[in-house]
Order: structure tokens, then sequence, then C-alpha cells
């Protein structure tokens, strides 16, 4: 450089040192924002997506919780009800047993109404066959009883039909109704094809079947769940 001194070298010299020093540091300076600009951007990133599974992985936690609950609840309910369902069904059996009872002792209580109580059964029995020829079973203890009202069946069977029919009845002796039962016949006509099972126990049960609706309502109030009644 003509003309100027080694001062003016020097300085000039310092001079374009200086400059490329402020612009690397602008340019480090630079670089470093964007470089953090661009980690707290990832960062915001991850931070949003680990929170989001966080909440996703909660929210189904949540979800089966309150599915267990719904469950559990819901096991609950039905164990209570059938318990319920259960206790109903021990009064309404302990209801028949004891009318079971009391019955069982008419035929020792009121020999009266007990005989009437078998010719109508029997008569019940005999028109509904329309039979000429029946066999009657009877508990062992009411086969006296039997053959001394078989003649004012038969009679007053002539009688219900108006004389176009007449029947023949016998009495199975060999083979007897158990003696535990309440009382009745049990009838079978053309060698045992037809049978009518006319017992009281047999009526009762029968009753009890068709009562029973009617009986729980009386016991426990109408059923909400019940759609029909009939």
């Amino acid at each position: 450089m003509a003309g100027m001194s080694d001062a003016d070298v020097q300085g000039q010299i310092a001079h374009m040192i200086a400059f490329i020093e402020q612009e690397a540091s602008e340019k480090v300076e630079e670089i470093e924002c964007k470089a953090e600009e661009e980690f707290n951007l990832e960062k915001g990133r991850l931070v949003a997506t680990a929170r989001a599974k966080i909440i996703e992985h909660f929210d189904k936690k949540i979800k089966q919780v309150e599915l267990q609950k719904k469950i559990q609840h819901s096991n609950l309910l039905n164990a209570s009800r059938l318990q319920v369902l259960k206790h109903k069904e021990k009064l309404v059996n302990n209801l028949f047993e004891s009318i079971s009872n009391d019955s069982a002792r008419i035929s020792q209580d009121d020999p009266k109404k007990y005989r009437k109580a078998l010719t109508d059964l029997t008569l019940q029995a005999l028109c509904r066959l329309l039979e000429p020829r029946v066999m009657v079973q009877v508990r062992q203890q009411d086969l006296e009883l039997m053959k001394s009202l078989i003649p004012g069946i038969q009679e007053n069977y002539v009688g219900l039909t108006k004389g176009k029919y007449q029947v023949e009845i016998t009495i199975d002796e060999q083979n007897f109704l158990p003696a535990d039962l309440i009382g009745g016949i049990v009838m079978n006509a053309q060698n045992g094809k037809i049978t009518i099972n006319n017992t009281l126990d047999e009526r009762l049960k029968h009753i009890g079947r068709q009562m029973q609706p009617q009986i729980r309502g009386m016991l426990f109030g109408p059923n909400p769940n019940r759609t029909f009644n009939d």
C-alpha cells in the first residue's frame, strides 16, 4: 500500500478484523437464535405429543374404570334381583305348602266334604272321557268310600248327560295311589290308553300355576316389568 504508513496499514487491518469479527458474531447470534427457535418448536411439538398420549392413556383408563363400575353394578343388581326372586319364590312355595298341608287333613277332619270332593272329581273325569267303561285308582284308605260312592256317581252321570251315556266304573284294587296324597282319583279308559289325573294334589298344582301371578300380585304388588297379566 504505497503512500500509507505502517500505522495506517495496521489500522486498516484492525478495522477489517473488527468488521469480520462483528459479522461473525452476528452470524453466530443469528444461528443460535434460529437453533433455539427450532429447539423450542420441537420441544413444544414433543411436549404436545406426549401430553396427547398421556391424556389418551388416562381417557382409556377412565373409560375402563367406568365400564368396570357399570359391569359390577349390573352384576350386583342382577344378584340382588335373583336373591329377591328366590325369596319371593320361597314365600309362594311356603304358601302352597301350607295350603297343601291344610287340604291334606280334609279326609280326616271333614269326611262329608271329602266325600263330596271325591264324587265331584270322579264325575268331572267321567264327563271329560265320555267312555262306557272306566277304571279308577284311589288311595287304599279310600277304597271302601269309593265303593260306596260308585252307584250314586253312575246315577248322577246319567242325569248329567241326560241319559245319553251310561258308564261301568271299576276300581283298580291292585294299584293304589300313594297314601301320602291328599286324595282324589286317577281314571283310565281304553285299557290305559287314556288317563286323567284328577287327584286333589294335581288340581292344587294346576290352580297354583294358574293363580301364581295373582298370588304374587297380592303378596308383592304389581310387577313393573310385566307387560301382560294373562
